[in-house]
């Protein structure tokens, strides 16, 4: 590492030192070796999602009892008829750093991260955050942090039979028809880069559900980018827009060209 002889610092901090300041074309050398392993990560994260989506399930035959908005619902209930389920376990009950004006410090910076659920909807995917606070005091909190995704009331066992009783984490179920079945576990570390609709969906057991990937036969899957919609009219919107088509055809093109020229490159 080398310093920068203007990176004198901030006034009362000490001068950081920085790694070597190059030209534009060994900055874009330096991009390019970056960007090999960057892909070969990216790739790799496919392939573990892949493996993810051919993991097998557990059958959920307890009755859980949640506390909503309207009163109580069931396990089932919260899917909001949709194939899969994403529930977050958030830390917001008495005893809990923050009680009560607010939910712990990490679930709260978690909950600021989720992106608009309307996508994650449109590929039969629910996410809902599950605590053990009243009602009333969540509705409180998601009208003061500005917080809409759905939030339920634990009332029994659910916490602690899925892995979530003493730490946050993220479970993952599927339904056929009415049977429920746990998939997959996400915590610790794993929950910092969730919020994304990609970060969602890549833990679920039927993934992005789109045609590039390596999914079990007769998964559904479509093209990508296609059933992109904005968030406010995927209702109004039923079948694919012509001029949509066309955009994401030239892309897709663009970027198998893009492809091509790299690999001749290397």
């Amino acid at each position: 590492m080398s310093k920068s002889p203007e990176n004198n610092g901030s006034a009362g901090q000490a001068a950081m030192p920085t790694p070597p300041i190059v030209s534009r074309e060994a900055w874009e050398a330096a991009r390019l070796e970056m960007l090999v392993r960057e892909k070969a990560q990216m790739r790799a994260r496919d392939a573990l999602a892949s493996e993810r989506r051919r993991m097998p399930w557990m059958a959920v035959d307890k009755a859980y009892v949640f506390e909503g908005p309207n009163g109580k619902v069931s396990l089932l209930d919260l899917f909001e008829g949709r194939r899969q389920l994403i529930v977050y376990r958030a830390f917001f009950e008495p005893g809990v750093f923050g009680w009560p004006d607010h939910a712990c410090r990490g679930c709260s910076l978690g909950a600021d991260q989720v992106s608009h659920l309307s996508h994650l909807n449109q590929r039969d995917t629910t996410l809902v955050y599950a605590s053990r606070a009243p009602q009333a005091d969540i509705i409180r909190l998601k009208a003061r942090m500005d917080w809409v995704m759905p939030w339920y009331t634990i009332t029994d066992g659910f916490d602690a039979d899925f892995g979530v009783g003493e730490w946050h984490g993220h479970n993952v179920f599927v339904r056929d028809g009415n049977r429920i079945f746990r998939t997959y576990l996400v915590n610790s570390r794993g929950d910092e880069a969730m919020g994304t609709i990609w970060s969602y969906l890549d833990i679920t057991p039927l993934g992005r559900q789109e045609v590039w990937e390596d999914s079990p036969k007769g998964y559904p899957q479509s093209p990508p980018y296609k059933w992109w919609n904005w968030h406010d009219n995927y209702d109004a919107e039923a079948t694919t827009n012509a001029k949509w088509d066309q955009v994401t055809d030239a892309g897709v093109k663009a970027f198998r060209e893009i492809a091509a020229e790299e690999r001749k490159s290397t």
